[in-house]
């Protein structure tokens, strides 16, 4: 009989699970009456590393003599990996090497009873050992995270470390491998456990979307794929491209319109005023710097602008003084008639105005500018109309709120975060602009390592060509995703829940006489603050920082602060769609309580001055 006839090498090592060792025994010629001999040194030898995988092979050969035969193959599951069939070689390929198995690796036959050979050079991997394995700790962490959301109400919304944990992350840098079951279990304890909390129902501290489930499996497919979005010819890229045209669609820009996904808001603010910066420049600011411009630029905010735009000036080499701050109206909102003023005092003086950047949601109190009236004063004076939508852009979407963005397509850029009100998870910003041309000559740069090809991998858009990134992850996949599953109606009537439920909180304030609302409540952010009689500013402010404080850390809702208009307050801003409406009565009602405790009996033993004046 002729060696090996009895045994399909193949067949006998996907049944038990360690098929990665396939083109191994191949190449040492490893057949079934071979494979009867072989000890553990011997696996050793030929490369099989792993100690469990080599028991495991031992315990299988041991079983040769007495398997059953192999079952009938079972149908065909659907998977995420498809079987491809490798093309025939082609006469070309055939005669320009002389015979197909030399376009093969060389087939390398190591005798193996040579001891002194420990393992070919080039064998280490990445990959799991053990597949079957990594499938089984993957089934369990997914198990988990579903657990992790679907009872994320009965956990506190945030809860301090203690310094055991604090301290494992001083841990030093790893030398030498851990199972992936133990790493995993450091990560659920250390880091699952405490996490900042965003995705709880009674998280509104700061401004945050709560992410999804769905999203979380495309990031998770994403990284998988691993996909650089820096352009070329593969899907990945054609979902990117397509995400930006849905995003376009949303809030009302023209199909002709580019954009690019980035990696927040301040990404996306950056990038449409650095197009806004070289278009009004007047000179070749790529090549020449800001040092060439003959008049120094002027850009125009309202008092209330996000701080990004500070930091957008200062990247752009403008600096902080070339942000003018415009005083707001009664409604929070930039001043048209001031602004109209600053320009005129700006141009008087021998500067150039250049950009008018108004808030669709400011961050502060959600005040959204009047976008018309900005939009048509900047036509007036030939500026640049820059919107930080990051808040508010979205609420185009709304069914019962988009009145409130009116003019939003009339930008001459755009800032949105689709990881805000789209809830995608972290982190996801879209920068739009209406003149594709200029956006792409303010980034473009095609170096000889990046030529574009007529087919093939390189024939595709190179998508980095729209901002600043050459590398780029696949956030469009998660994104993508959600919207497929739930559709974009879906978003807009989870915004107008959002926008409902700010206004019933404001109701339930202003009909508590200690609780007052601190501005008027646009969409979907509520300012209050807890103001018993007879205390002043700073023993209002102090009370409320420790409301909020004691708040976080019982794990009951996470608010934040901020001053508006020289009054410091409580800030929740309500952009969770696993708030309910009791949720809003437990805020209210815990702020009182903890107000209350605290006047009377002080804040955690400290010497108060609200004790002193109530």
């Amino acid at each position: 009989m002729p060696r090996g006839l009895n045994l399909d090498i193949d067949g006998w090592l996907r049944r038990i699970g360690l098929t990665q060792y396939a083109e191994m025994f191949r190449a040492n010629d490893i057949d079934g009456e071979l494979l009867r001999r072989m000890t553990n040194d011997d696996l050793k030898d030929v490369g099989v590393v792993s100690f469990g995988h080599r028991k495991k092979l031992l315990e299988a050969i041991a079983e040769l003599g007495s398997a059953p035969a192999a079952p009938p193959a079972a149908l065909a599951m659907p998977t995420l990996i498809p079987t491809v069939v490798a093309p025939p070689p082609t006469s070309a390929s055939v005669d320009a090497v002389g015979s197909v198995q030399r376009l093969m690796s060389p087939r390398m036959t190591m005798p193996i009873d040579r001891p002194e050979i420990i393992a070919r050079p080039g064998r280490e991997t990445l990959d799991p050992d053990d597949w079957s394995e990594a499938l089984a700790i993957s089934r369990a962490i997914l198990d988990d995270a579903v657990a992790y959301l679907r009872d994320v109400r009965d956990r506190p919304v945030w809860k301090e470390m203690p310094p055991e944990v604090r301290a494992s992350f001083d841990a030093p840098l790893p030398r030498k491998p851990e199972q992936l079951a133990e790493v995993y279990r450091e990560v659920a304890e250390t880091v699952m456990a405490y996490p900042m909390g965003n995705v709880h129902p009674r998280f509104w501290a700061w401004y945050m979307g709560s992410s999804n489930f769905t999203g979380a499996i495309g990031d998770f497919l994403a990284a998988i794929q691993g996909s650089n979005l820096g352009g070329g010819s593969h899907a990945a890229a054609l979902m990117d491209r397509q995400v930006v045209d849905w995003l376009k669609t949303m809030v009302g820009f023209p199909h002709s319109a580019s954009g690019t996904l980035v990696s927040g808001g301040s990404m996306a603010n950056i990038v449409g005023l650095a197009v806004a910066r070289n278009v009004k420049a007047g000179v070749d600011v790529r090549e020449l710097g800001v040092a060439a411009i003959e008049k120094s630029l002027c850009f125009y905010g309202s008092d209330q602008i996000h701080s990004c735009h500070r930091k957008a000036m200062e990247a752009l080499g403008l600096g902080n003084q070339a942000l003018r701050r415009i005083p707001i109206d009664r409604a929070l909102r930039m001043d048209v008639e001031a602004l109209r003023a600053a320009i005129a005092k700006d141009r008087a003086d021998g500067l150039a105005p250049c950009c008018v950047i108004a808030t669709a949601g400011s961050v502060n109190t959600g005040a959204i500018d009047d976008l018309p009236a900005l939009a048509a004063l900047a036509s007036e004076e030939d500026l640049w109309l820059h919107i930080d939508g990051c808040i508010g852009a979205l609420i185009a979407i709304a069914p019962r709120n988009a009145y409130r963005v009116a003019g939003i397509e009339k930008a001459d850029s755009l800032a949105l975060d689709p990881h805000k009100w789209l809830h995608a998870p972290f982190e996801a910003g879209c920068a739009l602009v209406r003149d594709a041309s200029a956006h792409r000559a303010t980034f473009a740069v095609t170096p000889e390592y990046l030529q574009s090809a007529p087919r093939g991998l390189a024939s595709g858009e190179w998508l980095h060509e729209w901002g600043l990134q050459t590398s780029r992850g696949f956030r469009a996949l998660k994104i993508w995703m959600a919207l497929k599953e739930h559709g974009v109606e879906k978003f807009g009537r989870l915004i107008d829940q959002d926008i409902d439920h700010a206004h019933r909180l404001s109701a339930l304030i202003e009909a508590e006489p200690d609780l007052e609302l601190v501005a008027p409540t646009n969409i979907n952010i509520v300012c209050f603050r807890y103001r018993p009689s007879g205390l002043d500013s700073a023993a209002i402010k102090e009370l409320n920082t420790e409301i909020m404080l004691r708040m976080q850390e019982e794990g009951l809702a996470a608010v934040s602060d901020t001053t508006v208009q020289g009054r410091h307050c409580l800030r929740a801003a309500i952009n969770n769609y696993r708030t309910r409406g009791e949720d809003l009565e437990l805020l209210v009602r815990e702020t009182l309580r903890l107000g209350r405790a605290i006047v009377t009996h002080g804040a955690a033993g400290r010497e108060t001055g609200f004790q002193d004046q109530y």
